[in-house]
Order: C-alpha cells, then structure tokens, then sequence
C-alpha cells in the first residue's frame, strides 16, 4: 500500500499538476475510441498495450474477459449499452492473453474447489470447454490452453452479438468487433481474421497496418 500511496502522490504532484487543462477537458465529458474488454490479471495493462491516454479506452475487466450472454444479470451488458447508446462508442475489442489463469481453471476445474464463485463465473465459458473436449482433448495442456485462450475470445465474441444493443448496430452496420490475444512475454498482439478464420499478427504497412499470415 505504501507504494501505491507514494503512486497516487507523484500523479497529483507531478502528472496532474502539469496537465490541468487536459485534465480539465476530461472532466467535462468522455468520447472512448473503443470498448476494451480484457482479463483482470495485473500483468494486461491495456492503456500501456495501446499507448492510450486516459478517455481513450472504456474498460471492461473481469476474470477471463468474459461477455455473459443475453439476459444474464452481470453488469457487463448494463456497461457495453452504456458505451455504444450514450458514448456511441463504434469499436469493441475483447482482448484475451496468454497463461490466462481463468482459462486454466476451465480446463482444470478440480483446482478451482477453493474458489466457488470463480467456478460459477466461468459457466459463461462452458462452450470454450466444450470445444475443446471434442476436438484437442488428446494435444498436451500448454497447447490446449493457447487454443483455449484464443477459442474463449471467439466464445465471448458469439455472446457479444446476442446482445441487444450491441446485435441492433451490427444489423446496421454500424459497429464493429474484435478479436486479440496479447502474448505478455514478447509483446505481439494477434487479431482474428474472420476470412482467414485465425488469430493473425498485426504488422506496420507502407498504407497503414495490415494481418499478416505465416507462410505454409
């Protein structure tokens, strides 16, 4: 706590201090480039990852960055028709990570037998493991939890768009969702490519950036 307190008192006096006026702007009003919906592991710092800048970013975390589906009680749906009904936020992104331990509780629920609302959580993700029963069961556990992570981020795409605020714009044509895996030990972020119908690196282009497949 001492040095989070010792945090909080250099952006008072020394980030904020300089920065009154855009500070000042903030606080008349937020206009979010997207929706983040991330992990809430410490190590997937999203305004670093995007080098954004407070007001950028309307951030979702929870464990396994999960979107329950329709009509389910959670605060997630409640917090996405706040970003695209009042904010008109046009951009979502779920961004699931490496060595994601809500994805390895899914996989291994008897090690989640101390942490019963964990277990309940990941019902949401239920589908990730079905898939993954059916098709990998027999590859060893790291390669199972990579395709776990990236199979869960297609999941909770699948249960964004039954959303009703979300479904309402996407019949017209009007949002756009996203798919990322962020590999916290070298930095790379893929993005799903639904042609391609895999997670591909995102590269610096002469036209701007571009999804790049590794050659067969």
């Amino acid at each position: 706590m001492r040095k989070l307190l010792h945090g909080l008192h250099h952006f008072q006096t020394e980030i904020h201090a300089i920065n009154t006026e855009f500070f000042g702007r903030l606080a008349k009003g937020q206009s979010p480039d997207a929706v983040f919906i991330t992990c809430s592991d410490s190590r997937v710092v999203p305004a670093l990852l995007t080098l954004t800048a407070p007001g950028q970013l309307f951030i979702i975390r929870n464990a396994g960055n999960i979107v329950p589906a329709r009509d389910d009680s959670g605060g997630e749906e409640a917090t996405i028709e706040y970003a695209v009904n009042a904010l008109g936020v046009r951009d979502i992104i779920i961004c699931g990570h490496t060595q994601c331990g809500a994805i390895k509780g899914l996989l291994r629920p008897e090690t989640l037998s101390d942490l019963p609302a964990v277990g309940r959580w990941l019902r949401h993700a239920e589908e990730t493991k079905r898939i993954l029963d059916t098709s990998y069961h027999e590859q060893d556990f790291d390669s199972v939890l990579d395709i776990a992570i990236r199979e869960n981020v297609l999941v909770q795409l699948e249960h964004l768009r039954t959303l009703s605020c979300v479904a309402r714009l996407l019949w017209k044509r009007e949002i756009e969702l996203h798919g990322w895996v962020y590999d916290i030990e070298t930095g790379s972020v893929s993005i799903y490519d639904p042609i391609e119908e895999d997670f591909l690196p995102v590269v610096k282009a002469d036209n701007g950036f571009q999804l790049v497949k590794a050659p067969l």
